[in-house]
């Protein structure tokens, strides 16, 4: 089971699919997971493996989902009923356990995402240091003419954690600038002098380019280091997309996970206190008027037995 797993991840990585590997690293017995139990989350909120029933897997994918959207990893404990959570809390996400085995797992939940990609359009000294730079920095690089971008972008998700360089030198800057500021690419700059620079901006602003696009724009490209050669100014690009997207938040953006429709698609178990979607619940309760959803039988049974209990924490 371990080994198609994996195989599963190392065929989403060659895809470059996001997706996140939960293992159970410790457990207190009586658990159904045991330690090496792994379970993959893909952006979707789909699952694949098993770390554990009721109790642990909403708790595991919802935690994978958030990891995908900060690129973060995390360590989440479930904690039984009456025993002790770890003594060491930093960095441990508790929830309790509630399911009836009552055990205590601890889980490492782990994003994996596919390297950010560096489009450079364009050609020169610049353009081709930056590739090399760019590949040491873990960057996938993509290098187009500017005179093939309709089809050179053909299937290319331009998303806010890709980085654009445009180095055309005067031949097809506005045209290109126009395209790629209409997607939602996180950083995009131009490499020209100063001078240059602005008659390209009042040419893009002239062409009907909204302030808040333009406002995207850095131009000319890379932070101001006194760069001279060409490979300093490459190297001043490089750090400015490093800059940028560290200091984006949040600093990872996954496309793929589902919107979420208008309507309330989740709810708190008021035993556990635990998000549950409702669409997937398959434990509810119907009490004054209220439609109660619980993430596990057990949960459900301890509200059937006290519900005025327990009234007053739902969330209205």
């Amino acid at each position: 089971m371990a080994e198609d797993l994996l195989a599963l991840a190392a065929e989403l990585g060659r895809r470059g699919e996001a997706f996140a590997l939960a293992t159970v690293v410790r457990c207190e017995r009586p658990t159904s997971a045991k330690p090496g139990a792994k379970a993959l989350v893909r952006a979707d909120g789909s699952i694949t493996g098993w770390v554990g029933g009721a109790c642990a897997e909403p708790v595991v994918v919802r935690e994978a989902l958030e990891a995908l959207r900060d690129g973060q990893p995390r360590f989440v404990g479930l904690v039984g009923e009456g025993r002790a959570a770890p003594g060491r809390t930093e960095g441990i996400s508790e929830y309790p356990m509630t399911c009836h085995s009552g055990g205590t797992l601890e889980i490492y939940v782990e994003p994996y995402l596919p390297k950010p990609l560096l489009l450079l359009i364009g050609h020169g000294p610049v353009v081709e240091t930056l590739a090399a730079l760019g590949r040491a920095a873990g960057y996938r690089i993509l290098a187009l003419p500017a005179d093939a971008l309709a089809e050179g972008l053909a299937g290319v998700d331009l998303n806010p954690r890709v980085s654009v360089v445009v180095a055309t030198h005067g031949e097809l800057d506005d045209a290109v600038l126009a395209r790629v500021l209409a997607e939602p690419v996180g950083y995009v700059c131009l490499v020209a002098s100063g001078k240059r620079a602005a008659v390209i901006v009042e040419g893009l602003r002239r062409r009907g380019i909204s302030p808040e696009r333009l406002g995207r724009l850095k131009a000319p490209a890379g932070l101001d280091i006194g760069a001279v050669t060409p490979e300093e100014i490459a190297v001043s690009i490089l750090a400015e997309m490093i800059q940028h997207h560290r200091r984006a938040k949040p600093p990872a953006v996954i496309t793929e996970t589902r919107e979420p429709p208008e309507a309330a698609t989740e709810a708190t178990d008021p035993i556990c206190k635990m998000l549950v979607t409702v669409a997937a619940a398959r434990h509810r309760s119907e009490v004054a008027g209220q439609t109660v959803y619980f993430c596990c039988l057990a949960c459900k049974e301890r509200f059937d037995r006290e519900p005025a209990r327990y009234l007053s924490t739902l969330q209205r």
